[in-house]
């Protein structure tokens, strides 16, 4: 359960690190796609902080994009080899995915979108926007995750064990 709390963290902080390229070096506006439509109508794409900032930003992407995958499929590989059945394996996915999903509600949507200032401090433009006042403005896209969720846990599952010749 250590290693599974642990790649959770990793994919965490990989989401946090791929958010920070997207809204303070990239500034690019279609990366506001899941923000409230109010916002996403005002923000504006804005030219580079500094000079190779978009660049070292896609870099990040790229990085992280690689460390949220990485998290899962080490998380397959270590339960192949240490022996896992379909429903360990299902298990440490399904942790994952609620964990993350959790933090992207609690920390992400609610803390960082309606607390933090965080998007208004790099697209002053959005400030005043009441999209920052609607939690729960993507419940729908949020609860269709959370029904989805444990049947990509399973295809995961299954994926890992026929990967690792225990299918």
């Amino acid at each position: 359960m250590a290693l599974t709390l642990l790649l959770t963290l990793v994919f965490i902080l990989s989401v946090c690190l791929l958010l920070y390229a997207a809204v303070a070096l990239i500034q690019d506006r279609r990366f506001f796609t899941t923000a409230p439509k109010d916002i996403q109508a005002v923000a504006q794409d804005h030219p580079e902080r500094f000079r190779g900032a978009r660049s070292l930003g896609w870099k990040l992407v790229i990085i992280s994009l690689f460390a949220m995958v990485g998290a899962f499929v080490y998380a397959g590989w270590d339960g192949v080899k240490n022996g896992f059945s379909f429903w360990q394996h299902w298990l440490r996915f399904a942790v994952m995915l609620y964990l993350w999903k959790a933090f992207d509600i609690v920390c992400l949507d609610w803390l960082l979108l309606t607390k933090s200032h965080f998007f208004q401090h790099y697209y002053p433009e959005t400030e005043g926007c009441a999209g920052y006042h609607s939690f729960g403005f993507n419940r729908k896209e949020q609860l269709i995750r959370l029904a989805v969720f444990p049947f990509v846990a399973a295809l995961m599952a299954l994926v890992s064990m026929w990967i690792g010749g225990q299918l």
